[in-house]
């Protein structure tokens, strides 16, 4: 076995003072309405969210090297000397099988958790593999310093059927320690907040688990999710507008690096010269199924006996695509023979995933060059940021979108900074991070929830802090069109 089962003794009922843990931190200089420590930090998504709240990071633990760098330079460098926090390259040196672990005394834990044991992306072995034992690593942490809150955020497949086993474990360790936690995940997106309330354009299904130390005597109630997946204040996600997080190309440095090859325009204008020619002659756009150029044939040439033998998704593709082209044949026949140089494309690129609704144009969409083809979504909102390839392409832009663009749809200032590192590794780094936004609404909303049984110096400072956390990460006419969305709801109300 890989694992050890946590230390789970005679955990006692917490002992504060009516005042709650505000101290005094004489050797930071000021005082701070609560301590956290951040876990599996990466780039300081939680963080911006607890320092947002009123809080001081006392400790910070981050294997990555360049992530480590990034969240360095951008949230404990400009710190001075005495208010920095400890900083830990590897939790396990600091979580021992036996005796007190290397962590601070803190009020609330925040931990992104690595995620690729329980990510679709991975193996999905869960905690049959190595890096599943890094939750036991929290509970350790849990155990000895006991906080207030407990704030863990993963993929939302760490919760999904094939994970039932590993989420009953995470929720039963974290009620014998003494959390009081809902078994029902709170899953959110930062897609479903107003700008106001610090929503960016991106969905991002994430599960939080979020608990208040109780004592095992009172952990085992049953609570609702502190969040359901829903829109917040009535805001419609289909208002978002892509480019209210992009940066004027003008003031992108090297943006060369950015832009689409003179290849990649020709699979794009090939494909948009099939969209616009469905929009000029049928007046109608694309299906949502797969379009598999290859396989536009007349569909009395498939035959029964092989589409029996293969997955019975792929054979609904394939008869949908040969319908398609027995619909449309003269049109495709001669947007083939206006483009020879399509046959020449890669496997991938002679695919296309329509999802862009109406939009006139593929030029008009985001799209992403993916291993099942292109894929072409409305410019709304954008897919989840991913830490692998795939970089979101932005039409209007004949460019990927950067770094810096990526690390504002995540809700970090516009002068983050990735200094000095490679691009794949700073996209990696976003593609890891906690969405400010969404974070913080589920804390907020959990923290007032459990107000009663929380120290009052944390919770006062939760309700005086403002909704929105971003500082300048939504553009003025992201915040202009969430004014007129809430006068209108006013007016309509």
């Amino acid at each position: 076995m890989f694992f050890r089962q946590p230390l789970l003794g005679d955990v006692s009922e917490p002992s504060r003072t009516a005042e709650g843990s505000a101290v005094k931190l004489s050797d930071m200089g000021r005082e701070a309405a609560f301590r956290y420590v951040d876990l599996f930090a990466g780039i300081g998504g939680f963080h911006a969210m607890l320092d947002h709240a009123g809080g001081r990071c006392v400790y910070i633990s981050e294997i990555d090297s360049e992530a480590r760098e990034t969240y360095l330079r951008n949230w404990v460098d400009p710190l001075p000397g005495g208010e920095r926090p400890t900083i830990n390259m590897d939790i396990t040196t600091a979580t021992p099988d036996h005796g007190q672990v290397e962590v601070p005394s803190h009020d609330v834990l925040a931990a992104g958790f690595p995620c690729q044991p329980f990510s679709k992306s991975g193996f999905q072995r869960g905690m049959e593999e190595a890096r599943g034992t890094l939750f036991w690593n929290i509970a350790r942490i849990l155990e000895d310093r006991r906080p207030a809150v407990v704030l863990l955020e993963n993929v939302r497949n760490i919760a999904g059927p094939r994970h039932t086993h590993e989420w009953e474990v995470i929720i039963e360790t974290l009620r014998t320690i003494g959390y009081r936690v809902s078994s029902t995940p709170s899953v959110f997106s930062p897609h479903l907040l107003p700008p106001a309330r610090g929503g960016t354009p991106q969905v991002r299904d994430r599960v939080f688990i979020l608990g208040t130390y109780v004592g095992p005597r009172r952990s085992r109630v049953e609570v609702p999710p502190t969040v359901v997946r829903a829109a917040v204040d009535d805001w419609d996600p289909m208002a978002w507008e892509v480019s209210w997080i992009l940066d004027p190309d003008d003031d992108i440095p090297g943006i060369e690096r950015f832009r689409l090859s003179a290849t990649e325009e020709e699979w794009i204008d090939t494909w948009d010269d099939l969209v616009r020619s469905m929009w000029r002659l049928k007046g109608l756009r694309l299906p949502g199924f797969p379009l598999w150029a290859d396989d536009w044939h007349p569909e009395r040439s498939l035959d029964a006996d092989w589409l029996a033998r293969l997955p019975r998704w792929k054979s609904d593709i394939l008869r949908k695509n040969a319908r398609f082209y027995d619909d449309n044949k003269a049109l495709i026949d001669a947007w083939r023979k206006r483009n020879p140089g399509f046959a020449g494309f890669p496997d991938s690129r002679r695919k296309l995933e329509w999802q862009a609704q109406d939009s006139p144009s593929l030029w008009d969409t985001v799209m992403h060059f993916r291993p099942s083809g292109i894929r072409a979504k409305a410019p709304t909102y954008l897919p989840a940021l991913v830490a692998i390839t795939q970089t979101s392409i932005i039409g209007s832009r004949r460019r990927r979108i950067t770094p810096h663009e990526a690390a504002r749809l995540q809700g970090l200032p516009r002068n983050f900074s990735f200094e000095g590192q490679r691009l794949q590794a700073s996209y990696k780094q976003v593609g890891n991070g906690v969405a400010v936004g969404a974070a913080w609404h589920v804390f907020r909303e959990h923290v007032l929830r459990d107000a009663a049984d929380l120290p009052s110096p944390l919770v006062a400072a939760v309700r005086r802090a403002p909704l929105n956390p971003l500082q300048d990460s939504p553009s003025a006419p992201a915040m202009r069109r969430y004014a007129a969305h809430a006068d209108a709801s006013s007016t309509a109300g």
